[in-house]
């Protein structure tokens, strides 16, 4: 072999990893989630970060990172899971919600735009219009678990929803109290709070869910777990619920959560088998 094919080889070779790199990072990116006349207020603040999976299996999961409506983990409970979801065939948008500030529509509307942006992008991101799921934790949970009860349309209602320790309820006796604060107000009405208690929205037509909380959880009780899921078994919609001893809340992608594993095998096969 020449030194000059040599030369040719090794120039064809940068050049394939330079495509596969350039291909690689053409997987990860941001846009708004509001545009043009619709952005108004701080609604220029809300983004939808893509992570789409290198070999797709037509599934996508709209994460909502929690935070107490006052702020975002959007780290470990956002954007740490698009590499093993992406590694299973499952891309990943991870949304930069509104913090509500008491506009207890923000949040919600947030969410419902995201779905009408991913559905719209489907066919040229490689997902099934009719595979899409949300997934939050926390408060984030509670925002999944709103849109998962109160979506206005077909077109913003998700396939499934994934939920951690989430917030489920407004009722002051065992929501997490931040939360509520920031969403109602600390003195909403009786009826805004009853609206925002995601266990009594449930219908027939709420979406499968799967759902993981640690029973050791100080932060927002496991009775929204539990309430929750009744709600959904009352109305006979599929759920899967995994309470695990011990724990800690806000694990969200955290290997150092001892069943992190677990949960993880579960909730691929649960995805695997429709939710069923």
């Amino acid at each position: 072999m020449t030194m000059k094919t040599i030369q040719k080889m090794a120039s064809l070779l940068v050049m394939l990893c330079a495509m596969a790199i350039g291909a690689q990072a053409q997987q990860r990116f941001e846009l708004p989630l509001w545009e043009g006349s619709e952005v108004t207020d701080d609604a220029a603040e809300a983004r939808l970060y893509v992570h789409l999976a290198a070999e797709p299996c037509g599934q996508a999961i709209v994460i909502c990172p929690g935070g107490g409506y006052v702020g975002l983990a959007i780290g470990y409970e956002g954007h740490d899971f698009a590499p093993w979801l992406n590694h299973n065939g499952i891309s990943v948008i991870v949304l930069k919600y509104r913090m509500p500030r008491q506009r207890h529509h923000i949040p919600l509307a947030d969410a419902e735009q995201a779905m009408r942006v991913v559905r719209a992008h489907a066919a040229e991101w490689g997902i099934d219009p009719n595979n899409i799921g949300i997934m939050g934790s926390s408060a984030g949970g509670h925002l999944a678990a709103t849109l998962a009860t109160h979506y206005g349309s077909k077109e913003t209602r998700p396939d499934f929803q994934v939920l951690l320790y989430p917030v489920i309820t407004m009722d002051k006796s065992y929501t997490h109290m931040g939360s509520h604060d920031q969403l109602v107000g600390q003195d909403a009405s009786p009826e805004l709070e009853q609206k925002y208690s995601n266990e009594k929205q449930v219908t027939a037509e709420t979406p499968r869910a799967f759902i993981v909380t640690p029973a050791a959880d100080n932060i927002v009780p496991v009775k929204n777990t539990l309430n929750y899921a009744q709600a959904l078994i009352d109305h006979k919609v599929p759920c899967s619920v995994h309470i695990y001893p011990g724990g800690f809340h806000g694990f969200g992608s955290q290997m150092s959560f001892k069943d992190a594993e677990i949960w993880h095998q579960e909730l691929l096969r649960w995805l695997q088998r429709d939710g069923q």
